[in-house]
């Protein structure tokens, strides 16, 4: 018998979900095993270390975390003979790990550490002293023995300052070291330096970059990166994308003409916002295994003399190449028949070896996204459909179904079309949802971000607005039952929509921006000069903050909105939230307020996302005019 959208009956339960639905952070081949890392949601998010050979090489009560830049990465890391080296996350303190023993300390408690590498027998990394004024960032070399944890002064400083820094890499002679270097007034996908330092002289040289990435010694004199620069070769003379190019420096330091390597209408790189993820590898025979990423990824095998050829993975969603042995190469990330795991590919032979998560998805239930083009105001607006999808039922004839637009943050970050069990947890109960790459996504290009640039709050509304629409237009959502949600840059882009009205009929926001001049005093300083380039700076634009922001405005919001927000959350603190909040109550317009205690920016623990996804549930049938199943 057919019943209402929204109703079905569904195996996708929070609980199971967030039990099932660990975060996953990077892989390496070590001493003939595979270590990843991997998150523990019934530990309060506690990051581990795991090996193929089913041990914890972390355990209980470490956890790898980094705080670097706020958003961290590259927590961790190993030798090949099996010592592992991970920032500890209470105190930021980098420790090595030798099975058996308990964990040393191999720096002082206070800076904060990531980007973590061990290259020939050195151990380098990003270090943030935020107790310094004005605060100081840089690459170190870390000695091993734990000489640096009582004398900082053990340390080696290969480069310091105000700017921020990532991507140590040091070359095969360990004469020189390359990295990647950016001054905060712009953010690294704007403009980023790539620079060499010799480790003998202490001279340092830069490379001519736009926004560089992943530096990689091919020898002693030769060094492959990523940069962000129009596309012109192999037939294609197109916008800017990022991709791989190659540079020879002389014994002066100076560099040669940059070549690009195998140009494509595609990037292979995007926002740097965490310091882990790699988008290539080098294999031994020159070849390299690298992402490209158009709307979807896809992992493809560059030979010395150009030529391409894909490999058929599982991985097609935010993919990290995290590390090469041989032919073999690991790849983290999510893919659109499977879930987020990690996998071992060997490129010759093309089989492939799930290492942890990836588990396939079932289509009956976990419907495959379709990638959309809508024509928006300010041009294409891409997203991905999620329709609902359950074997077992079906909704009366002529129904249409209820949909929920998801905005992801960033505003700088992207979506890939890749399954989704919390999709499923909509889908699968009648429930459709729509993921939308607005303009100042990236994978798209460096044009499709800076549609963005200067238009925070006009550009990427627009953009969902039409989306939305365009879904209604299409025949494949109620048009009076479009909800919208999205966390953080995503939670403004929803209040700012409910500001502007129409086509939302409730709102879901967690831990959103509502007050651009808040937002500016309490920035950290990664971001600190990001709003400049989305609004405009201050105190110049001061009135374009206040007119854009969804505070001043919330008395157009006539629509229930759910607001969820972590009480230690340092990037929009929870006074943004509560000024929303105390707007709606003001004018007893619908709305509940969720404050979560030990949780930050994006909630880690087991109960805070069973909680979160069940209120959103209940609150889109209370809205929509159904009693879902939980």
């Amino acid at each position: 018998m057919p019943q209402p959208y929204g109703t079905w009956s569904s195996p996708f339960h929070a609980a199971d979900i967030a039990a099932a639905s660990p975060k996953l952070d990077g892989s390496r081949f070590v001493a003939g095993e595979i270590w990843w890392g991997e998150s523990v949601p019934s530990e309060g998010g506690r990051m581990s270390v795991r090996s193929s050979n089913g041990c914890e090489i972390l355990p209980a009560p470490w956890s790898a975390r980094s705080r670097v830049h706020e958003y961290g990465g590259g927590a961790w890391t190993a030798s090949s003979d099996g010592t592992l080296f991970f920032v500890e996350a209470t105190t930021q303190q980098v420790m090595s790990l030798t099975t058996g023993d308990s964990p040393m300390p191999l720096t002082a408690p206070g800076p904060h550490h990531g980007g973590l590498v061990w290259q020939q027998g050195r151990l380098f990394a990003v270090r943030e002293d935020l107790s310094r004024d004005p605060h100081r960032r840089g690459i170190i070399e870390i000695p091993t023995d734990g000489s640096a944890s009582e004398n900082p002064g053990a340390l080696r400083i290969i480069a310091e300052g105000r700017s921020f820094f990532a991507h140590p890499a040091l070359s095969s002679d360990g004469r020189r070291i390359a990295y990647v270097e950016w001054s905060g007034l712009q953010m690294p996908w704007q403009r980023a330096s790539l620079r060499v330092r010799s480790l003998e002289s202490d001279e340092t040289f830069s490379i001519g970059t736009r926004a560089a990435l992943q530096p990689t010694w091919i020898d002693d004199d030769e060094v492959v990166y990523l940069d962000d620069r129009p596309i012109i070769g192999n037939g294609i003379d197109g916008p800017a994308r990022w991709s791989l190019h190659r540079v020879a420096i002389d014994a002066t330091g100076a560099a040669g003409p940059a070549r690009m390597i195998a140009p494509a209408d595609a990037d292979t790189g995007y926002g740097l916002w965490v310091l882990g993820n790699r988008w290539y590898q080098r294999l031994a025979d020159d070849r390299i295994v690298a992402v490209r990423t158009n709307g979807a990824d896809e992992v493809v095998v560059i030979a010395s003399d150009g030529s391409i050829r894909a490999l058929e993975v599982p991985a097609t969603g935010h993919v990290s190449v995290d590390d090469a042995d041989g032919t073999r190469v690991l790849l983290s990330g999510g893919g659109a028949s499977a879930r987020a795991g990690v996998w071992s590919v060997d490129v010759d032979s093309g089989e492939v070896t799930t290492i942890a998560g990836g588990s396939p998805a079932d289509p009956a239930w976990m419907p495959p996204a379709i990638a959309h083009t809508f024509a928006g105001p300010n041009g294409p607006v891409h997203a991905f459909d999620y329709a609902p999808a359950n074997p077992e039922a079906s909704a009366p004839s002529g129904d249409l179904p209820p949909y929920i637009v998801f905005v992801h943050g960033g505003p700088t970050a992207h979506v890939s079309g890749a399954a989704s069990a919390a999709f499923a947890y909509y889908t699968s109960r009648g429930i459709g949802v729509l993921d939308v790459n607005y303009g100042g996504s990236t994978g798209y290009g460096r044009a499709y971000r800076e549609r963005l640039d200067g238009q925070w709050g006009i550009a990427d509304v627009d953009d969902v607005l039409a989306a939305a629409r365009g879904l209604a237009e299409a025949g494949l959502a109620d048009p009076d039952r479009i909800a919208i949600r999205g966390g953080s840059a995503g939670g403004w882009t929803v209040l700012s929509a409910l500001v502007r009205g129409g086509v939302f009929a409730a709102g879901i926001s967690r831990y959103g921006v509502a007050d651009l001049r808040m937002l500016a005093e309490d920035s950290h300083d990664f971001e600190k000069h990001y709003i400049s380039g989305l609004v405009g700076p201050l105190p110049q634009a001061e009135q374009l903050y206040i007119d854009r922001s969804p505070l001043t405005h919330a008395d157009r919001i006539d629509v229930p909105v759910l607001l969820l927000q972590g009480a230690d959350d340092r990037v929009v603190p929870a006074s943004q939230s509560e000024a929303i909040r105390d707007a709606l109550a003001e004018r007893d317009i619908d709305h509940e307020y969720v404050l979560y205690p030990g949780e930050g920016h994006g909630f880690r623990r087991a109960e805070t996302v069973v909680d979160s996804m069940e209120r959103e549930l209940t609150f889109l049938g209370r809205v929509f005019g159904f009693t879902p199943e939980l």
